[in-house]
Order: structure tokens, then C-alpha cells, then sequence
């Protein structure tokens, strides 16, 4: 009888699992050992036709009664089965899964890349460029019409400027004319006068005193076209501009000097100090201290910013001086080439952030004759700074005595100092 739960046997040949009923434990036996079976590649079953109503058949291959739980190869949880790149024992870089890496593509072409965006930047600064040409352009007062000039000198081979400072106090409030020491006059006057000659064999910057002894010859009224003929009156050349503006200031300087005028620009107190300002100041070595209470100056000696008050101060003081015109006007040249300096600089055309302030704040007070455009302005204000740098000649009108208080010009270096600029020919005339 077997005392043995049901399944087990006290056969001692049993192989393992039986267990034995002897009081003596088993001896050892063998174990049978399983032979795992070559892994055989499928074989390539070509298609075959599949009939209406029949079923397609499994391309699966079919179980052969061995099992393979992956641990051996290596292929456990999704791993790609088959050896490693590199040889037998996975020494190579890991294939990635082509069912969740996408293969990658060409490398980008830098070249191209960078030629595309040139171009774009191209296109954005030359957008910006005329647009800001255009805006500024439009903000000129073209309002001087130098066609109503009459009996002009002929052209020279210099493209000569007359600049004017008025006194004009348009668009400033009670505040602005206390703060800038003008005064509440009404109308407008020259302040300061000078001619600017842009020669390629240098350029010259010539103040005209607006104390200087001229004939008013025959003109044109600017706005009644009646024609009022010469009566050889000697004024003030201030007062040709107070008689009838711009065009008879023009008519009288080429009349009492044989130049001929080709453009003209007048700027007013408010805009002169705004563009100062809008510079963040202009800097100044003054060489010699000085105070005047009309203009508001208080000076000291040494290189200084001045801000738009104090630049106004500084190129209207006269009284402060023996030489009052005549010290002012050198003054004033002094400050406008620093001033064309500072403006005529990459740093302040090509930043929007100091360009746009800048013409904003004095192109819209800017008077200009209606031929002149926004590149003769330009030109203008890189002959001035050419004349800081060195490159040119400054001067006052050569004086030869004085008549009933006015300064009289000399006739003899006059014409010498017009006909070096008609000629295009470097300045040797001085003004003393």
C-alpha cells in the first residue's frame, strides 16, 4: 500500500518529483538537461492568392514546442531582438527603436541661411532709411523763394549757404522766453548772419555782422511783387531782413558782395536750443570766462556741456565783449562747428533713438528756401563740421573802419575772398 499522497510513488527508478517511502534518503539522480533549440530564421513565404470567403493566412511562424523567455539574448520588454552592432556581446552603440526615432535629416545649409538673412536686414534698414528720408523731408518749412530775387550774381563752382539765427520766438510760452532770457518782442530779426561756401578745395564759414554798412539795392516785394527801385540807402544789414525777410536779405547780400546764394536756412531761438537739448548738450572749451545779464551767460573758462539755455546764452552774448559783434560772431561759429560735430556722427545718424529727438525737435522750426532738400541740409552740416576739423577756414567779413557806427566791409579783400570762391580756389584772404 502507498502511504504517499496521491501522485507520489515509492518507485526508487522514479526520476525526480516522485519522492521515496525508504527511510534513507534518495541518492542522487540525474536531471534531465534541456537542450534549447537553434533559433532558425523564418523563411520567406511568398504571398499566395487568397480567394473570395477564404481566410488570409498567419505570416506568424509556428510554435515548435519551445519556449524562450528572451533573458538569454537580451530581448526583454520590447528590446529589438538579434545580436548588438559591434559583435556578439553588445560592445557597439545601441540601435534606436525606428518606431519612435525619427531619422534624421539633411544638415542646414549655413550659407544660405546667412545670405537669406542679409538680405532681410538689407531690406529693414533701406525700409527704414527712405521711410525716415520721406518723414524728415516733409517737416522742412520750405517757405523762402529765392526766384524772387532779382539780378543774381552768376553760379560759382562752390554750392554756397546763407545761415541765419532769428530772433523768432514762435512757439515759446511765458516759461520758455523767461528761461531763455529773449525777451517778448514781436516779430522776428536776424540775431546772427554767415555764409558757408562747401568747395572741394575747402570749405569756409564767413560771419556777416548785423552791424555791417550795406546799400539796399532795387527788389522785389516778397509778398506784394510790387518792385521798389534803388535810392541808395546804406542800413544795417539787420534791417534788410526786418524791411522785407528772406528775400530781400538775400537780394541785399549779393548785391553788396558779387556771391551768389544757392540755398538758405534760418533757425529760431526755441528750435536752436531744442536741438541742443536733443543732443544731450553740446561740449565747449571756453577759452575765457565771461557773464552777461541780457543773455543769461555765466561762464566759466574750460571745456564744458553746454545744454540748449546755455548754448543760446552763449551765441547771443555781445555785451560781455570790447569787440561786441564782432566777438559774438566768432562765438557763434565756434559753437555751430562743435554742434555740426556732435550731429554729423554715426553715433547720431544711425540711432534712431538720438536721430528721430533730434530732427523732430528742430526740423519742424527750420526755415529753408523751396529748392533745397533734406541731402543739401545734410551736406550743410557736414561742411560745418569739416570746418571744426581743421579742414576749412572760419572768418569774419574783413572790416576796414566804421561809418556812423556801422562796420564797413573792405571792397579789396571782399572781391578777392568772392572770387577765390566762385573759382573754387583755397581761402588766402584773412579778415584783418
Amino acid at each position: 500500500m502507498n502511504d504517499w499522497p496521491e501522485g507520489w510513488s515509492d518507485d526508487r527508478n522514479a526520476r525526480y518529483g516522485r519522492g521515496s517511502a525508504d527511510a534513507q534518503p534518495e541518492g542522487v539522480r540525474s536531471m534531465p538537461h534541456v537542450r534549447r533549440r537553434p533559433a532558425v530564421p523564418p523563411q520567406a513565404v511568398p504571398p499566395q492568392p487568397v480567394g473570395a470567403g477564404q481566410a488570409v493566412p498567419s505570416q506568424a511562424p509556428a510554435y515548435d514546442g519551445t519556449y524562450d523567455s528572451g533573458y538569454n539574448t537580451g530581448q526583454v520588454y520590447g528590446t529589438p531582438q538579434g545580436p548588438r552592432p559591434g559583435g556578439p556581446r553588445g560592445g557597439g552603440p545601441r540601435v534606436p527603436d525606428r518606431g519612435s526615432v525619427r531619422a534624421p535629416g539633411p544638415a542646414p545649409d549655413w550659407r544660405r541661411r546667412i545670405k537669406v538673412g542679409s538680405v532681410v536686414v538689407l531690406v529693414a534698414v533701406l525700409g527704414t532709411t527712405i521711410g525716415t528720408y520721406f518723414w524728415a523731408d516733409g517737416k522742412m518749412r520750405r517757405e523762402v523763394d529765392l526766384a524772387k530775387v532779382i539780378d543774381r550774381p552768376a553760379e560759382g563752382d562752390c554750392t554756397t549757404y546763407l545761415i541765419v539765427g532769428s530772433d523768432s520766438r514762435e512757439g515759446m510760452t511765458a516759461d520758455d522766453k523767461k528761461r531763455l532770457h529773449t525777451g517778448s518782442a514781436e516779430g522776428k530779426r536776424t540775431d546772427s548772419m554767415m555764409i558757408l561756401a562747401a568747395c572741394s578745395s575747402g570749405n569756409t564759414m564767413i560771419s556777416l555782422p548785423r552791424d555791417s554798412d550795406v546799400e539796399i539795392p532795387s527788389f522785389v516785394g516778397s509778398q506784394s511783387g510790387k518792385t521798389f527801385p534803388a535810392q541808395g540807402r546804406r542800413v544795417k544789414l539787420n534791417a534788410a531782413y526786418a524791411e522785407d525777410g528772406p528775400e530781400l536779405l538775400v537780394r541785399t547780400v549779393e548785391h553788396n558782395t558779387g556771391l551768389r546764394i544757392d540755398h538758405y536756412a534760418e533757425i529760431g531761438f526755441a528750435g536752436f536750443a531744442n536741438i541742443v537739448d536733443s543732443l544731450g548738450g553740446v561740449e565747449m572749451n571756453i577759452e575765457k570766462g565771461f557773464k552777461d545779464k541780457k543773455s543769461g551767460a555765466d561762464f566759466q573758462a574750460g571745456k564744458q556741456t553746454l545744454n540748449g539755455e546755455q548754448a543760446l546764452a552763449f551765441v547771443r552774448t555781445r555785451y560781455a565783449f570790447a569787440e561786441s559783434d564782432l566777438a559774438r560772431t566768432k562765438n557763434q561759429q565756434k559753437f555751430l562747428s562743435a554742434l555740426a560735430s556732435q550731429a554729423a556722427t554715426p553715433g547720431t545718424i544711425l540711432n534712431p533713438f538720438k536721430l528721430y529727438p533730434t530732427m523732430g525737435a528742430g526740423l519742424d522750426t527750420l526755415i529753408v528756401d523751396k529748392d533745397m532738400s533734406l541731402f543739401d541740409l545734410g551736406e550743410m552740416f557736414f561742411a560745418m563740421k569739416g570746418i571744426s576739423g581743421g579742414e576749412g577756414t572760419s572768418m569774419n567779413m574783413p572790416i576796414n573802419g566804421t561809418r556812423g557806427g556801422n562796420l564797413v566791409w573792405d571792397k579789396a579783400k571782399v572781391q578777392q575772398l568772392v572770387k577765390q570762391i566762385q573759382n573754387d580756389e583755397k581761402v588766402t584772404v584773412t579778415e584783418k
